[in-house]
């Protein structure tokens, strides 16, 4: 059992049989009455995003997850296979897992599997992925890095606002917390 005062984000907790990933969570002590813990979580079931307060003395069972880092294969239809490197075992994941990983998934790209009792809950990327721009409206001469944004599609679907000098062909770093444009790679 842990309490609130022992979150850290990326921890996993079970609420009512339910595992819930921390995604952000504060402390707030007002002048009057007692501490308490506003937190936003993830439902690693549904994928939904619930915000929760709860007081500072309140104690959760934390959820013990095992790490495995598989290889992106390829995708078919709804499913998205994966391999072990270690044991070329192959990992089939429906699109529900994935949630919105989806558009940071390139053939061979790594990820982290977190399993709880064997069974994988959810699917981590990294914090930063390099992609090639696949079609944007093309740059002008005279555009320059401090000027407008315009949407851009990448290689694998996902639309971003990239800055106007960029074009077509280009290789872009992405910050997948937030999906934004970090720079060229």
């Amino acid at each position: 059992m842990i309490s609130t005062r022992q979150f850290k984000n990326g921890m996993v907790i079970k609420i009512n049989n339910s595992l819930y990933y921390i995604l952000e969570f504060q402390h707030i002590k007002p002048g009057k009455g007692g501490a308490f813990v506003r937190i936003k979580l993830k439902d690693l079931k549904s994928g939904a995003v619930i915000n929760k307060t709860f007081r500072s003395e309140e104690k959760f069972e934390e959820a013990y997850l095992e790490e495995k880092t598989l290889l992106f294969s390829y995708k078919i239809d709804n499913f998205y296979h994966f391999l072990n490197e270690k044991t070329y075992e192959e990992t089939i994941i429906d699109n529900h897992l994935l949630a919105d990983s989806r558009g940071f998934l390139k053939e061979n790209g790594r990820v982290t599997a977190l399993l709880c009792d064997n069974k994988i809950i959810h699917i981590k990327v990294a914090n930063f992925v390099t992609l090639k721009v696949a079609y944007t409206e093309p740059g002008f001469k005279g555009n320059t890095a401090q000027g407008g944004y315009k949407p851009a599609k990448l290689e694998t679907g996902l639309e971003v606002q990239v800055p106007l000098f960029i074009n077509p062909g280009d290789i872009i770093k992405i910050d997948t917390r937030t999906i934004k444009y970090m720079g060229r790679a």
